[in-house]
Order: C-alpha cells, then structure tokens, then sequence
C-alpha cells in the first residue's frame, strides 16, 4: 500500500536532487590540489594534526628505509596493551579503574592511589534527584546513544560551574561522566525496552564495591547475577576500547571541540554523536547481524568454499545490506593485526566455551581466516586486511546478553576515559582553535535581481 507523500516529503524529494547536483564535487580535484581526503593521502597514512603522550600505535616498521607492516602494537601511556593485560590476568583483577588512572594520571597506580581513585569514581557514581524519572525516561528512544547524548547536555543545567576551564574542574567534571555513562546507557535502555517494547522496568542501582564491568553487568540484568568470568570479559573489552590514539574520529572530535573552549558536556556530546556512525563505533553490531545473515543464508557454515562464497557476495554488495562491506574486517591503521584483536580472542575462546557457543566462535575464526583473502582476491588494496577489535566484541556482547540498542553505548563507556585524557591533554598544552584549511572551488558569478532569474 502507498500512502501519498506530504507537502514537505514532496518538496525535500525534489530539492534534495537540486541539492545533490549543486554540492557534487569532481573527485580529480582532490589530486590536483593535493587535498588529503578524510585527512588521510592515497597510502592511508594520517595527515599530522596534533602530537600526544597518551597512547601509541604501530602498524609499520622501518626497513631498509621503507616502512613496512608488522603485526600490529597498541601503548597506553608507553605500556604495551599485551603487558597490560598480562599484568592484570595474572593478578586475576578487574583492570578499568587501573587503566583510566594511568591513561588520565601517566603512571599506574600504587595500590594507594587505586584505593583512593575507585573511591573517588564510586563517590561519583550519582545522579541529580529524579534525573532518571524526569529526563531518563522522557521520550524514550530505540537509539541509546541519541538518549545517552540527551542526558550529558542536561547533566550541564545541574553544574553551577559548568564553564570553568580550570583544570581541577574539568577533571572532576570528567571522572563524574566516566562514573555516571553506564547508568545513563543502561537506564535509557531500560526505558526503552518498557515504554516502546513493553516490557518489565528494571532501574537497579549500582554498588561501591563493585567494578565499573560488575555494575554494567548488575545494572543491566533484572535478577542483577553474573558470573566472575563475564565480568572479567566485560573489563576485557572496556579496558581494550579505552583509547587508540588522537587520530581516530571521535578523539579527535574531542580535541576539536575542545579547542574552540566550549565546556566539558558539549564536548563529550559531540564525541559521542562522532562514535555512534557506523563507520567507527557502531561496526560491532553489524558483525553480529552480518553473522547473523551468513548462518541463514550458507547451508553448511563449516564448508569453507560455500562460506568464502557467500563473503565474495557480501563485497560484491550482492549480499547481506549490499553496502560491499565485510563488517569488522580491516582498519584505517592497522594491516597485519589489531592487537586488541589477538587480545580479545583468547578471552571471546573461554567465553564461547562456557555459554555453550563454541560452534558460533569457530564460525567467526573461520571468517576471520577467509574474510582477508577474499578481499585480496576481489579488492586491489594497498595492505593488508585483519580482523578488527570490533569483529569480536559484537560476539561477546552477545553472549552477555548485552543487547544490540546497547553496543555502542558499551563502547562509549569505555572510550568516555580516552576523551576524557585528550581533553585535558589539548586544554593544557593548546592555546589555538583548530581549525583546517578547505580549497573553495566556487565559481564567481554576477548578482541577478529576483524577477530575471
């Protein structure tokens, strides 16, 4: 059944032709004025912007004067992730509060400081008297992160000090949102799933003595029970989603906005607006239902010719939402590997095991294994292809039960401690709004007067 279009349906279904002819770009301009699209050159390789202590990424190596892949390395605050984690494992600890202090202080904790600062975050973890019913639960939306958005800029209106620039202002206001991002995730998910889904309403309150993964997990589940193993996951993903460089496009929306001095919650409002496209943080869901997708569609997902068929479909946009992509393969940095990646898998292994999901997990190492030479094969690409830390999150939230409208905002209640680093990072050290140069292509033309045109 067609229903007729409404006066402004009409209108904007004809000048968004006018439009699109008016904005079109000849794409060889951008060789000929050597304009770097999506800050990056025809390599791949990011145009320079800023300079940071933060964290460290490396995807090539020298040799013999050529920069060369290699298997891929991720530092946080000069500490290799594999070390980090290693550390942490071996201690059988949670380890987000430890990595938000080094990220955000330089140096890990004594196990002083890690007392004092996860009683400082436990301290934090509060909302304003009826923030859940009056905002929380107005308007609820199936998009958490158009919710979790909604709260940060109302969270402003009860900060009587919401502009001061002050570097102990701006930390406290940073530790509040790093503590208070699961409640107003998990909160708005709940509002959602009883007032559009029609389902039962649970608003748990979270526990001091638990970790900021425990709480997500108790928050999140009406009986409020978990298992030590998927809490430790969780921390897993929460610790590898902290941070990854300046570069990519959320941070770096953070160090943007930051720039032009404009206050703490505007400046998290706008990150989490960069994180929420599906070009950045809102891949891991994709992998779930491109999974999803191959499991209906190839009969035997063991055979690997009739799943490396199907692949070639989905690049070939002949398959899945024919967008020609592979979700969760490949990444703007890294080639050879992403190690937080190779990290994820052994933990996504025990979990998979213990869910009784092992079949599902052998599925995903196969595409894994297949998905890179598919892509060599129908692709002319200048590097490698690797799976990505988002191929497997998707997999582990789905097996915490995590829902999907929760996915992103899981990933925001993680990189909330990398914003939160480059903001004060970029307050302390920039004195100069950024702002980068565009070449107009505009054509000049002679003023007409409204009845001769």
């Amino acid at each position: 059944m067609e229903f007729e279009k409404s006066e402004i349906e009409k209108y904007t279904d004809k000048y968004s032709r006018i439009c699109r002819e008016a904005s079109r770009i000849d794409n060889s301009l951008h060789e000929k004025y050597g304009v770097k699209r999506g800050l990056r050159d025809i390599s791949g390789k990011g145009v320079l912007a800023g300079i940071t202590n933060i964290s460290l990424i490396k995807s090539f190596a020298e040799k013999d004067g050529r920069s060369v892949p290699c298997e891929g390395q991720l530092y946080y605050r000069g500490y290799n992730i594999f070390d980090l984690e290693k550390g942490l494992e071996n201690a059988n600890r949670f380890g987000f509060e430890e990595i938000a202090y080094l990220l955000l202080f330089g140096s890990l904790p004594t196990r002083q400081q890690l007392e004092e600062f996860t009683k400082i975050l436990a301290g934090c973890r509060d909302l304003p008297r009826n923030f859940v019913r009056d905002v929380i639960m107005k308007a609820p939306s199936k998009d958490i992160m158009n919710s979790l958005t909604k709260s940060i800029l109302t969270l402003a209106s009860y900060d009587e000090r919401v502009e001061d620039l002050s570097l102990d202002n701006v930390l406290r206001q940073c530790l509040t949102l790093i503590s208070v991002f699961p409640m107003l995730s998990v909160y708005g998910y709940h509002a959602y799933n009883h007032y559009e889904c029609d389902e039962s309403l649970y608003i748990h309150r979270p526990l001091n003595n638990l970790s900021q993964a425990q709480n997500i997990l108790r928050i999140l589940r009406p009986d409020k029970a978990y298992t030590d193993l998927e809490a430790k996951v969780l921390d897993t993903a929460l610790v590898l989603h902290m941070e990854h460089g300046g570069g990519n496009n959320s941070t770096f929306t953070t160090r943007v906005v930051s720039s032009s001095g404009s206050d703490t919650y505007s400046v998290m409002a706008a990150a989490l607006s960069s994180l929420k496209g599906p070009k950045h943080g809102g891949a891991n869901y994709k992998v779930v239902e491109m999974i999803q997708d191959i499991k209906s569609q190839v009969s035997d997902i063991k055979d690997e010719t009739e799943v490396s068929r199907y692949l070639a479909k989905i690049l070939n946009r002949e398959a899945f939402d024919r967008q020609g992509l592979i979700y969760g393969m490949g990444h703007a940095v890294y080639s050879v590997s992403d190690p937080r990646a190779i990290v994820f898998k052994g933990f996504v292994e025990k979990l998979a095991d213990a869910k009784g999901r092992r079949d599902d997990f052998q599925l995903y190492a196969l595409i894994e294994r297949l998905a890179p030479e598919v892509i060599a094969k129908e692709r002319q690409i200048y590097k490698g292809v690797s799976a990505n830390v988002d191929f497997y999150s998707g997999f582990v939230y789905s097996m915490l039960d995590v829902p999907l409208e929760l996915y992103t905002p899981l990933f925001a209640m993680a990189r909330i401690v990398g914003w939160s680093a480059h903001r004060l990072e970029e307050l302390i050290n920039a004195d100069k709004i950024i702002r980068p140069a565009y070449k107009s292509n505009v054509t000049l033309r002679e003023y007409v007067e409204i009845d001769n045109r």
